[in-house]
């Protein structure tokens, strides 16, 4: 008897329990649809359906109202991200005295190259970026001097990119061996703490024999690898080239700002393109 009285007052305890847990089930899904009409303007539409779930299956009502609500979040920070990754400021950057040279070992094992001739440390250079994303050249090393020379010259300046509705400037400026590109808004809005789009790294240690090894990495969000590529190769003829119009936009960019026209860049970049 007294065994049977414990099985009862369990019994009623866990029904008690269980008619807890369903009130409160239905209380949650109660106020659930009640937010639900303030902040859905199509509530009207499904009310009758969204009522009779309520109902029916409270259980089954949360749970798809937590996954609506997983998914709109999910979606929120993702377009959060795609948007802010190119417009939010970076962390600030040190002073030009404080930044790095960057050097190979940091890329790759230097010594896959040591002891190589010139035709074989290009080779390998190639070979070592073709599944990467990023560009690669090697440069003579009078080239780069030649660059350099121009850079001190000319640290700052600004190339357009072709877009389906007409052309984004892109500004680069120099800092020990890397050029740091950024897309133009950017860096009105933000100055020197602008994203980068495009870091391009020129490494010497092999300058002794005669090259020196280019290395881009681009944002994929931002720019395509053709796009980088046709930066790189607007950058080499502006800093290497020996072509008087390129060098009189560097120079009016440079110490007359007043009196650069943006569409001189764009004029020569098509002249590129049909020839």
């Amino acid at each position: 008897m007294a065994l049977f009285r414990s099985v009862l007052t369990s019994g009623s305890r866990l029904i008690s329990r269980n008619i807890r847990m369903s009130v409160n089930l239905h209380e949650k899904a109660a106020e659930a649809m009640e937010k639900m009409k303030e902040d859905n303007p199509y509530f009207e539409k499904y009310a009758a359906k969204i009522a009779k779930l309520q109902k029916t299956s409270p259980e089954e009502f949360l749970s798809k109202i937590q996954q609506t609500k997983d998914e709109e979040k999910k979606k929120e920070e993702q377009e959060k991200r795609d948007y802010s990754e190119l417009m939010n400021p970076k962390k600030k950057i040190e002073t030009k005295s404080e930044l790095p040279y960057k050097k190979l070992e940091d890329v790759m094992k230097v010594e896959l190259m040591e002891g190589k001739t010139v035709e074989e440390i290009k080779a390998i250079w190639i070979e070592y970026h073709v599944l990467k994303d990023s560009i690669a050249a090697v440069i003579p090393s009078e080239v780069f001097d030649l660059m350099m020379e121009r850079a001190k010259k000319y640290p700052i300046f600004i190339l357009p990119i072709p877009r389906s509705q007409g052309f984004e400037f892109i500004m680069f400026q120099f800092a020990a061996n890397t050029i740091h590109f950024t897309p133009l808004l950017c860096y009105q809005v933000h100055k020197e703490n602008a994203p980068e789009c495009l870091n391009i790294v020129h490494y010497t240690e092999f300058k002794d024999k005669g090259v020196v090894l280019m290395r881009g990495e681009y944002d994929s969000k931002v720019l395509t690898v053709q796009e980088a590529q046709c930066l790189a190769n607007q950058f080499k003829m502006y800093y290497t080239d020996n072509n008087p119009k390129k060098l009189e936009l560097l120079e009016t960019f440079t110490k007359t700002p007043e009196k650069f026209k943006h569409m001189d860049v764009i004029r020569e970049l098509e002249n590129l393109q049909l020839s």
